[in-house]
């Protein structure tokens, strides 16, 4: 039994896996919407709503954990800025997973992952967004 084990490996090692989702959620942050598989974006979600929370907070320290996992200066500017004030009253749940349906290589079921509260100029290019994972 796996009691007390906690998240997917999705079949990958732990630095894969590590990597993968440090990559995903900086996409996330900075496209405010993705399109990934459904079981990935399901552990995606846990990784940043905590990063959002910790950005709300606008400490320094809380800024050095956060950058442990995101390394790219513009998505942590966004992040602690824009991101924290539009989640500033928000007691969490800052992302949403919608289904799409299915992947036609592989018939993997897909979702997109984005932040609830959207700015209205992301909003309007939704067909462009990247695809990742």
């Amino acid at each position: 039994m796996k009691h007390r084990i906690a998240g997917r490996r999705l079949d990958r090692t732990t630095e894969h896996r590590t990597a993968m989702f440090r990559n995903m959620v900086t996409s996330l942050l900075r496209h405010e919407r993705i399109v990934t598989t459904t079981p990935k974006a399901k552990e995606l979600k846990r990784i940043a709503d905590k990063v959002i929370t910790q950005a709300k907070r606008g400490t320094q320290h809380a800024r050095r954990l956060v950058h442990r996992d995101i390394r790219d200066v513009e998505v942590l500017v966004k992040l602690f800025g824009p991101i924290a004030e539009r989640f500033k009253t928000r007691p969490g749940g800052y992302t949403r997973i919608v289904r799409v349906g299915r992947r036609a290589g592989d018939n993997a079921e897909m979702a997109v992952i984005e932040l609830v509260e959207r700015t209205p100029a992301t909003a309007g290019g939704a067909a462009t967004e990247p695809v990742a994972g």
